[in-house]
């Protein structure tokens, strides 16, 4: 169950995107919670749609920069647990766009409740080399229109 939300209603505040998700059978443990490496791919489904929201959906979004984002970091702080059936809302915004790198901070809650807050660094870098390298004006200028609040470097 994935319902983007965009600018101007924000279900988390100070996030300009929100999604929901529902968790399904396969990612809850033994515990009857979610497994905790699946807030990593919730993570990743919330920046995957942000790209989209953007209009920039990876990986086409990138075609013909000659440029490609690869994890640099991950993080997740866990304040509570999700079980099956719950409908998450998982907040993604840009924290700081670098040179050549991106933080997303992310939130996930469930009924406003606060049960993850994470960040993801990626770096852009030429896909041939895998060198560092500066992102392309058009992606700068589309998180810098959507955000009107990220720290640009």
């Amino acid at each position: 169950m994935h319902s983007a939300r965009t600018k101007g209603s924000m279900a988390i505040n100070g996030f300009v995107f929100t999604m929901a998700l529902r968790v399904r059978w396969s990612e809850v443990d033994r515990q009857g919670i979610v497994f905790n490496a699946h807030y990593l791919t919730y993570f990743d489904l919330g920046i995957t749609e942000y790209w989209r929201a953007i209009g920039l959906p990876y990986p086409d979004g990138l075609a013909g920069t000659g440029s490609d984002l690869y994890v640099a970091k991950a993080v997740a702080n866990y304040h509570g647990s999700a079980g099956y059936d719950d409908v998450l809302e998982i907040g993604v915004r840009v924290a700081r766009l670098g040179h050549s790198s991106v933080t997303f901070a992310i939130e996930i809650r469930r009924e406003g409740q606060l049960l993850t807050t994470g960040e993801v660094v990626y770096v852009n870098a030429d896909p041939g080399t895998r060198q560092a390298q500066a992102f392309p004006a058009r992606v700068r200028q589309a998180i810098a229109a959507f955000e009107q609040s990220v720290e640009l470097k």
